[in-house]
């Protein structure tokens, strides 16, 4: 077992910065009428996800931890709906 001593390491997290990547990228596919509908909220809630997880990890409290799990959960939410 590998062990954590950074935010970084999280593999959620890792796996949240893939996400958003992917969504980067194919957003770009979009057409440009989109670039300030979902484009921009598909980004947003994408690169919230991995943020949320860094913010809660950094805050060094369990239950703060938790409550920013929870909100990067609904950002994951927010990004499947729109997708």
């Amino acid at each position: 077992m590998s062990e954590i001593n950074d935010f970084k390491d999280l593999k959620i997290w890792q796996k949240g910065i893939d996400i958003a990547e992917k969504c980067y990228f194919l957003t770009k596919l979009f057409p440009k009428d989109e670039l300030y509908g979902m484009v921009q909220q598909i980004r947003r809630s994408a690169a919230s996800i991995p943020a949320n997880i860094a913010e809660g990890y950094g805050r060094r409290s369990t239950a703060e931890y938790i409550r920013f799990l929870n909100i990067a959960q609904g950002s994951l939410n927010e990004l499947e709906t729109c997708c």
